[in-house]
Parts: C-alpha cells; structure tokens; sequence
C-alpha cells in the first residue's frame, strides 16, 4: 500500500516535492494545501488526484495521511510540527525548522522523544558529490582531514525576494554549508572570526567569509554570498569545496548541471563527473519510504538538531561579522536595478518563477 502524504505549501520547494513524491512510487499524493489562490489553482493541475484546500487542519486532521512534507515559511513550521505531532505523522520539513533559535530549540525538545519518524531538508548530506568524497576520506587516502574550504557565490536571491523569516543570504542560504562543514569534520565548531560586507549599502550583509576551527582541530572557511556579479551581461558563479587532508585531497566544482570530483589520494586518483542532482529531494523522500516500510530510521536522513545545531552557528557567524568592520559599499540604486533585471529575467539563479512561467 502506497504512503500518503500531504504537502503543506505550494511555492517552490512544494513543487519540487510534489515532482519527486510523483516520481517516487511509494507514495500518493493526498492533500496539497497552500493559502494562494493560484498555488491552489496550479496544485488542481499539476496533481488532479489530490485534495487541494486552503485548510492546513485537512491535512492533519485525515488519519489516513501519514507523512506531512511541511514548505511554508519558516514562522510557520513549529505550530505546524507541533500539529504533525500530536496527530502522529512523519515529518519532512524544510529548512530552518522555525523562525528562531529559540524556537528551533524548542521543535528539537518536542520532538526527542517521539515515536514517528522526521527529518529536514539539508540537502548537501545527499549529494552524490560530498558522499564520494567522504567515502574517500574513510580510506585514510588522503590522511587526517586538515582544512575544509567552502564557497558558494552566485548572483541569487537578493533582500526583498524571499528570504523573510529565514534571514539575510548567510542564514537562508549559508546554514547548508556551516551544516556540511560539521558533517565532514563529525565535530563542533570550537572558533570562528567572520568578514562581512553591507553590499549595495543595504542594511545586513549579504557576503559572508568566516573561518576558523573545529573542536577537532579541523580548519574551516566558509565563504558565501549572492553579489556574485548580478548585473553581468552573462552570469556565472563560484562554487566548490576543497578537502585537504595530511597527504592528499579531494575536491568538488560544479555548474549546476554537472558536478566534477577530483579524489587525490596516496595510492589512488579518480575524476568523477555525474549530473549535479539539485536539491537531492529524490533521496530525501526515498529514505523517509524506506524508513516507514522497513520501521527502522535510515540514518542518512537528517535529524531536527542538525538543522538547529546549523541555523544557531549561522546566526552566531553573522553575529560575529558585525563586531568588525562591517564597509558598505554599493548604493541601493543599484540594487534597485538588480531587483528590476531579475523580475524581468526568464533564466537566471534562483529566480521565484511567477506560477504562469512554472
């Protein structure tokens, strides 16, 4: 018998969900819920077999449904993980898990002891890219693990376009990579120091470089920022990861489309080059299948307190930036023509599509 899921939230990441949850399989689709007239109206297309409403309530009140894939906004997720609760689904919730530290802390106290299964969205621990590499790190091919080098810059969402209750780019954004970080150096974070910039003169900054150590003694930096050249004539981006051990490395570039892996070890060398994969949403909801069907967790799955352990640090980093010099440089004129270019654009980095371009 197929699992029934309900999606609560129907902009992007809904949809990405309702594409894997129809690819998948193992599930039916019973519900799709979203508060907008047209999300509404595109969900009745897109998923004729489901129950569209308006009425989260629906959702959780049905006690056929036993999954609830939650993609509101973030001050929307602890009120309704607490409902998931105490109707006992499973969780798949987006990313952060509620709109503030302290809220996120709570969802990690509610949900500790509870009997069904949950997760979140981190979607880097899926990637087939940082699997490799840390399948490659176990082999001892490129010694102990030194220095982990992350960036990620494009020309992405800018203030004003969907962010809100998840904050500025480091936050929203950069929680995936302070939450990879962790997972390479299975560790704490022990010391950081970050650099910001107040691009455009806007008031958070929206470039971040924070380094620093691991309880380890890993070495870090994280580099991220959506300034990446937005108002080129053609646009690119900068993003990789460096692993750098005590006699080898291994190391990741990507486009988007195509994700390029070079493992440089002792005895061994490999280039590796397979499709980028996305936000890996496909393995996320395949690893909560099997967890409902096999009644054991699939330990791949991201826990709540990742999520909270990821969004605390990337807070604490932004924080931290604000205690050195913070320049601005830029003026909102130009980030006024960002916002005008990008509204108009059809192509381009994590652009919010109007649901008539969907």
């Amino acid at each position: 018998m197929k699992i029934k899921v309900g999606i609560i939230g129907f902009g992007r990441m809904g949809r990405f969900y309702l594409s894997e949850f129809q690819k998948n399989g193992h599930y039916t689709i019973s519900y799709i819920c979203d508060i907008s007239d047209s999300s509404r109206e595109l969900a009745s297309r897109l998923s004729p077999e489901s129950v569209v409403t308006a009425n989260e309530d629906e959702v959780f009140d049905d006690p056929e449904v036993q999954v609830v894939t939650l993609c509101t906004l973030a001050n929307s997720r602890k009120d309704q993980i607490a409902k998931a609760i105490a109707k006992g689904k499973h969780i798949i919730s987006e990313k952060p898990i509620a709109d503030s530290i302290d809220r996120e802390w709570e969802v990690v106290d509610m949900i500790k002891d509870y009997d069904k299964f949950s997760t979140v969205n981190l979607y880097l621990r899926n990637a087939w890219y940082h699997n490799s590499i840390k399948e490659f790190i176990k082999t001892g091919e490129i010694g102990d693990l030194a220095i982990l080098r992350i960036c990620h810059m494009t020309p992405g969402l800018v203030p004003g376009e969907g962010h809100e209750y998840e904050g500025p780019a480091f936050h929203d954004c950069g929680m995936h990579y302070v939450d990879i970080a962790r997972w390479y150096a299975e560790c704490d974070f022990k010391t950081w120091h970050a650099q910001g910039i107040n691009m455009w003169n806007y008031k958070d900054p929206w470039w971040i470089q924070c380094h620093g150590t691991f309880e380890n003694g890993v070495v870090f930096d994280i580099t991220q920022g959506f300034v990446y050249g937005q108002l080129a004539k053609d646009q690119i981006h900068n993003s990789y990861i460096d692993v750098i051990g005590t006699k080898g490395v291994a190391r990741m570039t990507h486009d988007f489309k195509t994700a390029n892996v070079s493992l440089h070890g002792v005895t061994q060398t490999y280039e590796l080059e397979r499709p980028f994969g996305g936000k890996n949403i496909d393995r996320l909801v395949s690893e909560m299948a099997e967890s409902i069907e096999s009644g054991k967790r699939n330990p791949k799955m991201p826990e709540m307190r990742d999520s909270a352990i990821s969004s605390e640090y990337a807070w604490i980093f932004l924080e931290n930036c604000h205690k050195h010099e913070l320049p601005s440089i830029g003026n909102m004129h130009t980030l006024e023509q960002i916002r005008e270019r990008r509204r108009n654009m059809k192509d381009g980095y994590g652009l919010l599509h109007k649901i008539e371009n969907t």
